[in-house]
């Protein structure tokens, strides 16, 4: 069932992808290409290796995480769940199907359920701190002039933000009064249970008291961590300024009138994009990726070049990264499935020895 579910994302995608495309070139696709085709081999790879450098950063956070559960634990083992979690989250609608993969991979790598299960918790803790306090500073020095120009566009980056600090405050609140949670939770899945929406609210509710007491335990264990912590906000705001700057380096690269005085505005419609598209119920948020930059970029460019600027933005920031990442899962996949095999062949064989 999941591989059907999987092939039909696939399939999603791609449909998707190829409106995407449809909806870049079709009034300048001539424009478009030539572009394109005047872009050196070595400004395509330099590209898609600033693209790529998004995920080495997340591995560098999980590295440092990591190795408060585990001393030995390697930057390369945190490139591999950084990849593997792009890979699974770009494929479903959540970000929740790169989580259950990228837990199989830490517990692989040696570390416990458990342990796994916090740094995923304490990643998306600070990641989604961090994502919220960037744009809210984008928000406070930009609202008034987007909001003017592009008003209808920029009521879905409100609701995109007022839902990401939604999400940061009921985390914050339910770690400061679980108690409350506990019994407001214990209500609603009851509730949900008796109009048949939960199926069995017992067992959702024993889960979710679970994953409360998890969270609450990350949220304590943080305040101890404070040079883990810092570190990782450094990281992550590094994280998000290069994700947020790379269309202006790719217009850079396509030789376009641009300028450094540029960089803060194109970070901003940057992050307005990714936070209007966070929540489209489809793999990778395709097509409305691709239409929202468009309309926003083409602002600042010309509409032939802000087309040019998305199809590499796209490919660099979404399709190179599930590409690497489903190479990087099918070789630690094979690995780890050998490694099985080989010691249940080690254990068959001290079996067999003792009749002898």
């Amino acid at each position: 069932m999941k591989k059907q579910s999987y092939a039909i994302n696939f399939l999603l995608i791609l449909g998707l992808t190829a409106f995407g495309l449809w909806f870049a070139l079709k009034d300048h696709y001539r424009e478009v290409l030539g572009m394109l085709a005047n872009l050196s081999i070595v400004a395509i790879i330099v590209i898609f290796m600033y693209g790529l450098s998004y995920n080495f950063i997340i591995g560098w956070i999980y590295k440092i995480i990591g190795k408060t559960y585990k001393h030995s634990y390697r930057y390369k083992d945190g490139l591999a769940v950084a990849f593997v979690g792009a890979f699974f989250s770009g494929i479903t609608p959540s970000a929740s199907g790169g989580q259950f993969a990228q837990a199989y991979i830490l517990k692989q790598q040696g570390l416990k359920m458990s342990s796994g299960l916090s740094l995923l918790w304490i990643d998306f803790i600070i990641y989604q701190s961090v994502m919220v306090a960037y744009t809210t500073v984008l928000m406070v020095l930009r609202f008034t002039y987007y909001f003017t120009e592009q008003s209808s566009f920029f009521i879905l980056v409100l609701i995109g933000y007022l839902i990401n600090s939604a999400v940061i405050v009921f985390l914050y609140t339910m770690a400061k009064f679980p108690k409350a949670y506990t019994r407001l939770s214990g209500f609603v899945v009851r509730l949900l249970g008796k109009l048949h929406i939960v199926k069995h609210p017992e067992e959702t509710l024993a889960k979710w008291n679970v994953s409360l007491n998890q969270f609450t335990k990350e949220i304590q264990e943080i305040k101890h961590k404070k040079k883990m912590v810092i570190k990782c906000v450094a990281l992550n705001v590094l994280r998000l300024t290069l994700l947020y700057a790379l269309p202006l380096f790719i217009a850079y690269l396509m030789k376009l009138d641009v300028n450094i005085g540029m960089l803060f505005d194109v970070i901003t419609m940057s992050a307005f994009v990714m936070i209007a598209n966070a929540f489209l119920p489809v793999p990778g948020a395709s097509g409305g990726t691709e239409a929202a930059f468009i309309l926003i970029f083409s602002t600042l460019f010309s509409g032939v070049e802000a087309n040019s600027i998305m199809i590499l933005w796209r490919f660099a920031t979404y399709h190179l990264i599930m590409l690497v990442g489903g190479m990087c899962f099918i070789i630690l996949k094979r690995k780890y499935d050998k490694q099985k095999v080989s010691v249940i062949t080690k254990e068959d064989y001290h079996e067999n020895s003792d009749l002898y």
